[in-house]
């Protein structure tokens, strides 16, 4: 049975709306006000964002003010912009959904309205500022039911009624519960809840990113990024697959949505892979491995790397750092896994229109390379010259150089062809050319650049890295097809002209469009963590995952990772992540440490986003799946589970680098130590993509699986085998500690185990990691770090905890006991470890190199 393009048109559509963007496309006024409203937002956010409200001492708003305007936003569109039920009309919003809009908006603007009034009776609500607040849950609650569904609503909806009927709980979870004056209060009218951090970080920082992305797929760089993908990989085997994985990356660059990813990207390349012989299935479960892996993808990836710079108390920059390594292994192994499918089908990449040497080849590579070095080079230094020279004129020096970059890559792009947008449908029998296609559109880098410049070099904030990255492409959409009719010498550059500014008006739509969801996902999340702060569920947790793990720390990890998917199911990456982390994060930290294994907070969020991602293609519930199988006209299952198995990949790498923190680049010592970690994180990832491939140089044996498994591991984990041969320590008694700490390295850490008593109560015995500065005495070291003790021989307690010290950051408290310090053993590097390894590896490739000479015999 066929089906038409129109039909697969509207059921992406479907599928993209109902997670993004709105189903809603009414004609007339109704159909104005839903693009006008979209457009105010962006233009608001770029407001508050902008140095101007200080500049003109105009519009200054508070944080608070600022989310609740954002959320009022986010309300109203949608109940405008989603129906409320499957038979509501879709081209036409009826009375009681403007109605329900405009209440739900005057919820949360109430904030706004009656600021002053509510921080003058803080703690003490009136009876209008209730009925504000139960008004905007409600109207909250159901806005996050129509533009999410209902699995997020209904666990916002779990941890209210666990506010309210805690008295009558279960012993392990019961609390005394709260009144509706203090519930209301503190969900509605304080930033404890819905008007929190998650909202704070979807206010300054995520919209701005979205609205980054919706006009850089406006201008085109979606379809320029897709088109230089295909123009390099294509004549490779399994090529359309394989610039499927590197275009989904690259979009992954300017989306937060694998979604997104999956449409925009999967339209051209899931069709091309069938075309080259991947079965239907598999193209669509390539294309949603590699887009739900786009959110891994630094700069921005997605909403919860700016989560975690608010919950994790680090900046965006080691953010990107933690999440690099993981993010480029996870992509190449992918990439192999693609290469893998094509050896075992027997496939050929697609014809190239001009074929070169081998040699022609490696100098266009090396000359692209040395290209990127020198520019990389001249602007950085170029750049921090200019600083020097020019101070604060700096700025207006590089802001001009920036507009002749700009100006003269637009003029060379003009002498190429516009890139034709993609059409499936289009027999395409060879690759296009890679000069023209790569150099028609370079412009479009400038804005990337300017954001990643901004991030990393500036050091400003998120938010206002993407303020100056967003207005310099505000620029770029608005003129770079009448700049190229200009230098085209054509006619038509007063009509390019205004079509330029409707891409600038349609992208800022867009913008305030994509982040419907976004915004109303961060509010209603809020309801979880403002249950959590207010009931103290979230001590009880610890008690509750150690008993169901009995203190095993993998179990505890995958009870978590479960959670995770389970949720994910049907809650945004976003949401899921708050929820989890606000929950499982603290519980991860502290019951590892009573196991002995100090784990780094960052690596417990990073564990949770993973598996939040991966939930976007977990069966039966993946919209990424469901997307792609609607491309791929699949069994939307069969795609999902086959998208899962190419993930398991990047499924393993949460549970490495809790144990592993090297792959987050925490505790790299030298450039060499560096080297060694990447290569050795890349050499087992591709090790373990043949081993659940199957396929290595032939079909792997069974006990061959076995032993590439176990080099993946020890490869990523040297540590387990060789503990079992030289210890990490020695276990010594308190009396030592003064001893120890002397001995320790300059900028070293102490290692001790501690028991005391938390504020809640509860007796705990952790090991606790003390950083300690310069060297020197054993005691004075240890007062240098906030840390007092008193008594003799075993009974070492504390005595004072300076505040704000590292002692009081490591979790120690007044009063509790020392139990033991731990001496570390001088021992050979663990990465000692990879030799074997890596004979087992050869002893397998000689194995398998063997059978291919004998099946290459018998062929011939």
């Amino acid at each position: 049975m066929s089906i038409s393009r129109d039909n697969l048109d509207d059921e992406l559509k479907e599928i993209l709306g109902q997670s993004d963007s709105g189903a809603r496309t009414p004609a007339g006024t109704a159909g104005k006000v839903l693009l006008a409203i979209p457009l105010i937002w962006s233009l608001f956010q770029l407001w508050y964002a902008s140095p101007l409200p200080f500049v003109f001492n105009f519009g200054v708003l508070n944080d608070t003010e600022a989310r609740a305007i954002h959320l009022a936003f986010a309300i109203f569109l949608a109940f405008t912009a989603y129906p409320a039920l499957k038979s509501s009309p879709r081209y036409k919003v009826p009375w009681l959904d403007w109605l329900l809009a405009a209440l739900g908006a005057a919820a949360a603007a109430y904030i706004v309205i009656f600021y002053e009034s509510l921080a003058g009776r803080s703690g003490a609500p009136t009876n209008l500022d209730l009925a504000a607040a139960l008004c905007g849950m409600v109207l909250l609650l159901e806005a996050t039911r129509r533009s999410l569904g209902p699995p997020l609503m209904v666990v916002a909806g779990i941890f209210l009624i666990y506010t309210f009927a805690g008295a009558y709980m279960p012993d392990v979870i019961a609390h005394k519960g709260a009144s509706f004056s203090k519930a209301m209060s503190h969900f509605w009218l304080t930033t404890e809840g819905v008007f929190g951090v998650a909202l704070g970080v979807s206010t300054s920082f995520v919209f701005l990113f979205v609205l980054f992305g919706a006009l850089l797929d406006r201008a085109g760089a979606g379809n320029y990024f897709i088109q230089v993908a295909f123009s390099l990989l294509g004549h490779l085997r399994g090529g359309p697959a394989k610039a499927a994985v590197v275009s989904s990356g690259l979009s992954g660059i300017i989306s937060g949505s694998s979604i997104a990813n999956v449409v925009t990207t999967g339209t051209f390349t899931i069709p091309l892979m069938k075309k080259v012989g991947f079965p239907g299935y598999k193209a669509g479960a390539i294309e949603v491995a590699a887009s739900t892996n786009g959110q891994l993808t630094p700069p921005i990836m997605g909403a919860a790397a700016f989560l975690m710079v608010e919950y994790v108390g680090i900046s965006y920059i080691e953010v990107m750092q933690h999440a690099i390594l993981p993010a480029i292994i996870s992509y190449i192994a992918l990439f192999y896994i693609v290469h893998l499918e094509a050896l075992k089908a027997g496939m050929e990449g697609l014809e190239r229109r001009h074929k070169k040497t081998f040699l022609q080849s490696s100098l266009s590579f090396m000359t692209v390379m040395v290209s990127i070095l020198v520019l990389s080079f001249v602007v950085y230094y170029g750049i921090g010259w200019t600083k020097e020279v020019f101070g604060f004129g700096a700025t207006i020096v590089v802001g001009i150089a920036l507009l002749a970059s700009y100006l003269g890559l637009v003029k060379f792009a003009a002498r190429f062809p516009d890139l034709e947008m993609d059409d499936p449908d289009k027999p395409i029998t060879m690759t296009p050319d890679v000069g023209p296609t790569v150099k028609s559109g370079l412009y479009f880098l400038l804005p990337i650049v300017v954001l990643v410049w901004c991030l990393t070099v500036e050091r400003f904030s998120p938010g206002l890295s993407a303020f100056w990255a967003v207005v310099f492409l505000l620029s770029i959409v608005a003129s770079h097809k009448p700049l190229k009719a200009f230098f085209r010498k054509q006619d038509d550059t007063k009509e390019k002209l205004i079509e330029g500014f409707k891409d600038l008006r349609h992208g800022l739509e867009a913008g305030g469009r994509n982040m419907i969801a976004i915004g109303v996902a961060t509010a209603t999340a809020g309801v979880v963590v403002g249950a959590v702060t207010l009931t103290g569920v979230g001590l009880v947790m610890t008690d509750f995952v150690e008993f169901i793990s009995a203190g095993n720390v993998i179990l505890m990890l995958i009870f978590t990772a479960v959670i995770s998917l389970i949720l994910g199911m049907g809650l945004p990456t976003t949401a899921n992540y708050i929820v989890v982390s606000t929950l499982m994060a603290p519980v991860i930290v502290d019951l590892g440490a009573q196991s002995g294994l100090i784990v780094p907070l960052i690596a417990v969020h990073m564990f949770v986003f993973y598996f939040g991602i991966l939930a976007d293609d977990t069966p039966p519930v993946g919209l990424a799946a469901f997307a792609a199988a609607a491309i791929a006209r699949s069994d939307p299952i069969k795609t999902g589970i086959q998208g899962f198995t190419y993930d398991i990949r990047t499924a393993i790498l949460p549970f490495m680098f809790i144990f592993n923190t090297e792959l987050l680049l925490i505790g790299i010592e030298s450039p060499q130590h560096l080297a060694l970690t990447v290569f050795s994180a890349l050499a087992a990832m591709l090790v373990f993509a043949a081993a659940t491939q199957g396929y290595w140089i032939v079909r792997s044996k069974w006990y061959e699986n076995l032993a590439l498994v176990l080099i993946a591991f020890a490869m990523f984990r040297p540590g387990f085998f060789w503990e079992m041969v030289y210890p990490e320590s020695n276990t010594l008694p308190p009396s030592a500690i003064y001893q120890i700490a002397e001995e320790i390295p300059a900028d070293g850490s102490l290692r001790m185990r501690a028991e005391g008593e938390t504020p809640d109560g509860s007796i705990v015995n952790r090991v606790v990691l003390l950083p300690l500065s310069e060297s020197g005495e054993g005691t004075e070291r240890l007062q240098k770090a906030g840390l007092s003790l008193y008594g003799d021989g075993d009974q070492l307690l504390v005595d004072m905890v300076d505040y704000d010290s590292p002692a009081q950051k490591s979790g120690l408290d007044f009063d509790w006991k020392i139990v033991s310090v731990e001496q570390p053993n001088q021992r050979p590097d663990k990465q000692w470890m990879f030799i074997p390894a890596l004979l087992l590896l050869g002893a397998v490739y000689g194995l398998q190199r063997r059978r291919k000479r004998l099946e290459l015999a018998c062929v011939s």
